[in-house]
């Protein structure tokens, strides 16, 4: 810059800074109805980028063919999935949901009475009718979005054609587009701003690649647990399983109540016990799953970057649902991780610490089991 140019003041700068936010929060809202195609190329490219670096390395090809063989591979993969395994599911599915009504309609039936306790009379029929609207109008903003999504993608091919076509560029020209931001930040501040990208790329990384083979894992699980046992419908409960596995905290809770339901009125499809008894298997079965996926499979396929307190994720996936969907039930968590991150960084500098890597990134994965013997041994040595 000349130095006998003019430099601005820090009012100005406030000024210029608040109207370019006015801008992008405008900008933002005039085009929202783009952002849901735009947010899935984008999560569509962060997942696909890794195979296309691998195809670039190994084959030492340019990057236009390698992201060309990576969506080669992906639409391979989608359509099998769609011609082998949809037709099956779906008939699972069909058949769970007629018996899920038809547990509805036991449950109003075996509490359609009125109760005497103590003298108070209960209305059983008035309090179930009142706790099903509750529960309509709970699920309602994610369901129903989540419904009107799904239609959306598929019925419509303009959003699926724009989904692709930004995502095949984003994969092709991501590292150009990471090298001009890294360049675009003050010299200054490069470093820290290299050091917040790592540790949220990680969070996103840990997020979507974990979660997608953690949701592989838990339906396998499932479906074998659920065909030895004779759950109904084991196939599609496993499925159910493993896609919840993307709502973390709520999700483990919804398939128990469904799956309790399930054992309770159904029953099992080929051990010989009474109901009840195969719905209290099913329950202590689930709360020993739900021990070894909290500290075992979670800490070792996603790590600890997205690990957060319960509470926070509910609260997340509440507000979520209601911003965006079913889109911001699913990127809740490692939003809230990300904003972690971020906001660890500027509490050190508004009480002018050290912005060092431990108040600037999360907690790192936990250590394996060579870690703890080399610490041993340092402890050894030390005495």
């Amino acid at each position: 810059m000349d130095a006998k140019l003019p430099r601005w003041s820090e009012q100005t700068k406030i000024i210029v800074s608040l109207l370019l936010l006015a801008l992008f929060i405008y900008l933002l809202f005039r085009f929202r109805n783009i952002l849901t195609p735009l947010i899935l190329a984008l999560i569509l490219a962060y997942v696909l980028s890794p195979l296309a670096s691998l195809f670039q390395n190994r084959l030492h090809s340019r990057r236009l063919l390698a992201t060309a063989l990576t969506y080669i591979v992906f639409l391979l993969l989608l359509v099998s999935s769609v011609m082998g395994i949809i037709p099956l599911v779906g008939a699972q599915f069909r058949g769970l949901n007629l018996d899920i009504q038809l547990i509805v309609q036991r449950l109003q039936a075996l509490v359609a009475h009125q109760y005497n306790i103590f003298g108070w009379m209960i209305d059983g029929e008035a309090i179930f009718k009142q706790l099903t609207l509750s529960f309509q109008g709970l699920l309602e903003p994610i369901f129903g979005r989540t419904v009107n999504l799904a239609v959306e993608v598929i019925s419509s091919i303009v959003k699926v054609i724009v989904i692709l076509v930004v995502s095949f560029y984003l994969i092709k020209d991501g590292p150009v587009l990471r090298d001009w931001l890294e360049r675009s930040v003050p010299p200054s501040y490069r470093s820290v701003y290299v050091r917040l990208r790592d540790e949220i790329n990680q969070v996103w990384s840990a997020f979507f690649r974990g979660q997608l083979i953690l949701a592989f894992v838990v339906s396998i699980i499932f479906t074998v647990i659920g065909f030895i046992l004779g759950l109904p419908f084991a196939l599609a409960m496993g499925l159910f399983a493993g896609l919840l596995e993307f709502f973390p905290s709520i999700g483990h809770g919804i398939w128990l109540v469904s799956a309790a339901l399930l054992a309770l009125f159904v029953g099992s499809t080929w051990i010989p016990i009474q109901n009840w008894v195969f719905m209290l298997i099913v329950v202590a079965l689930h709360l020993f799953y739900q021990q070894f996926d909290l500290n075992y499979l979670i800490p070792r396929i996603i790590g600890r970057s997205v690990h957060l307190p319960p509470l926070v994720v509910i609260l997340g996936i509440v507000s979520g649902a209601v911003l965006a969907g079913v889109l911001g039930i699913a990127l809740a968590a490692p939003s809230i991780a990300s904003a972690r991150v971020l906001g660890r960084y500027i509490y050190a500098n508004l009480f002018d610490l050290v912005p060092s890597p431990e108040t600037v990134v999360s907690p790192l994965p936990p250590p394996d089991a060579r870690w703890w013997r080399s610490k041993r041994k340092k402890e050894r040595i030390a005495h």
